[in-house]
């Protein structure tokens, strides 16, 4: 038998998909866009300067590329297969556990595998400019694919006791966070544990982003040693997480009872997340009373409650820095980082939401179903709506109302010159905020109705209502840059990004919202039964049959 053979075949069917060299054309274009616009904040240095911080500001994009593509591309592929009942039938053939595993990861990983290659020749730009040497160059390179492995073996090992795409994509998540940042803060933040004789020093080790800063030459100098051991366990894990994927995939694909603290446990969560009977029988008379798609969207009654959840997160994290830095806290960085971190993780949740039930349903038939009761189009598309503004608008609305308070602190500092520019920001982005969870409500809908796997609904949706807007933005200000070398001051520049960045994110906004109401008005009863069409079907009515052949009489002669 063959030595991985899933491998080979899914390398030569990969091989032949067109998302497969556009992500690698995408990627190197979206590197070779932030290194314009690092010549824009860096013109007046000198060359090997604009080289240093073009490489710095690059790996620190990569890292982060490298540290969530386990979430995008590794977190749900064995799940999915449990939910579809086909994980099974490759155990009946001579496939071993880790034969499925890697097959696996090399049909899911190449994609993003392509995209970090095509980085790399814009990560050696900066070596033309001495701003780096060669084997700054190099141990960066290996500590990027060092990082890309280990979030992708996260992600295998994830998906191997999950079955929900959400749980998997969420522990992926999670597991890689827990890495990153939980138990680095506790190790640093809690006194009892910063006690414990090398628990910092074995925490930090594991850090991803140990070796990424032992990389650079200065830090690299001083202590190579952690640079190498660092690299060797984080690999090292990513190996133990690819074994325990290969031991638990060929026995969790059965189903099996659940014992009694699992049954227990689950009916303790199933009765806080949606009500005791008396509470659901409420619950369900009020929300039939205004939409019965409404209720169906948000028989979850937690929902808001993470987000709530998250904002308090964000809480904490002000609390902390308020005690630690004192008045220093409180500057225009601080406000400017948190509004931006904040308004980012709503629009990415709602992206996530908007489609999330509606391509479930799709790929399950219950919208077939659903279409066959009195409940039209236009009600699934308001109930719909409903349950998002009932998870997110009162949120959305403090946050707004916080964002309102930092600019008018802002204002209110004797030692701030006001800046009609300044207030502009802050007016624009709270607008911008409201645009953007507008249209990504009606977007996230459509695009999850039309693709075939409802998980990709999220990236796609992003990319064309936040990343696209971003990118012409960016390539505007090289031109810019380019055509306004001893013309127009820094401030008369500002003024300029500033409308274009509200101007192409609302032209967007509005156009493929647009698109996409008009379509779920059109073509929604066209994509809810074409379950398994690849593509995007054209909006309008359905097309017409060819007429089954008609039958000869009876008794006649068939020649």
């Amino acid at each position: 038998m063959t030595f991985l053979p899933i491998v080979g075949r899914e390398l030569r069917v990969a091989a032949r998909r067109q998302g497969t060299y556009w992500s690698r054309a995408v990627t190197a274009l979206g590197a070779i866009i932030i290194g314009g616009f690092m010549q824009i904040v860096n013109r007046s240095d000198a060359p090997y300067e604009f080289g240093r911080n073009l490489f710095e500001a690059l790996s620190w994009i990569s890292i982060f590329y490298c540290l969530f593509s386990g979430v995008r591309a590794t977190a749900d592929c064995l799940s999915e297969e449990k939910r579809e009942g086909t994980l099974g039938l490759l155990f009946l053939t001579d496939l071993k556990g880790y034969d499925v595993v890697f097959g696996k990861l090399a049909a899911t990983s190449l994609g993003a595998f392509y995209g970090l290659l095509a980085i790399f020749p814009v990560l050696a730009v900066p070596l033309l400019m001495g701003g780096i040497t060669n084997q700054e160059f190099w141990r960066m390179a290996l500590v990027l694919v060092n990082t890309f492995v280990f979030s992708l073996a996260v992600g295998m090992f994830v998906s191997s006791v999950s079955k929900s795409s959400r749980k998997a994509m969420a522990g992926t998540f999670l597991l890689i966070l827990l890495f990153t940042a939980v138990a680095p803060g506790l190790v640093e933040w809690v006194p009892v544990l910063s006690r414990v004789h090398g628990l910092e020093n074995a925490v930090f080790l594991v850090w991803p982003f140990s070796p990424f800063r032992l990389s650079f030459d200065a830090a690299y100098r001083a202590d190579p040693h952690s640079f190498w051991t660092s690299c060797e366990l984080i690999h090292g894990l990513a190996w133990l997480f690819l074994i325990l994927a290969s031991l638990i995939t060929p026995r969790s694909w059965q189903d099996k009872p659940s014992g009694g603290a699992r049954t227990r446990w689950r009916d303790v969560w199933h009765q806080w997340n949606y009500g005791g009977a008396a509470e659901r029988h409420a619950f369900r008379r009020r929300l039939l009373d205004i939409n019965a798609f409404y209720w169906l969207a948000s028989r979850a009654r937690l929902k808001p409650a993470h987000v709530w959840a998250f904002l308090g997160i964000a809480a904490c994290f002000w609390a902390w820095g308020c005690v630690e830095l004192g008045r220093d806290w409180f500057n225009d960085g601080t406000y400017v980082i948190t509004a931006l971190v904040i308004n980012t993780g709503l629009k990415l949740w709602v992206a996530s939401e908007a489609g999330h039930r509606l391509g479930e349903d799709r790929k399950i038939g219950s919208l077939e179903l659903l279409l066959s009761t009195p409940l039209n189009v236009p009600d699934i598309l308001r109930g719909q709506l409903l349950a998002l503004g009932r998870q997110f608008l009162a949120p959305v609305l403090a946050v707004l109302g916080v964002e309102l308070t930092f600019m008018l602190v802002s204002l209110r500092d004797q030692s701030y010159r006001v800046d009609t520019a300044y207030v502009a920001f802050w007016v624009l982005s709270m607008l911008m905020l409201v645009i953007d969870l507008v249209a990504l409500s009606w977007v996230g809908m459509w695009v999850a109705l039309t693709t075939r796997h409802p998980n990709q609904a999220t990236s796609i949706t992003v990319a064309r209502l936040l990343v696209l807007p971003w990118v012409i933005l960016i390539a505007f200000a090289v031109l810019l840059s380019v055509i306004s070398v001893n013309g127009s001051s820094s401030d008369e520049m500002m003024n300029i990004l500033l409308g274009l960045w509200f101007g192409l994110g609302t032209v967007a906004d509005i156009a493929f919202a647009l698109s996409a109401r008009a379509n779920l008005r059109t073509a929604f009863r066209v994509v809810a039964t074409q379950r398994f069409t690849p593509g995007r079907p054209q909006p309008g009515p359905r097309p017409k049959q060819d007429a089954a052949p008609s039958l000869p009489p009876v008794g006649a002669e068939i020649t």
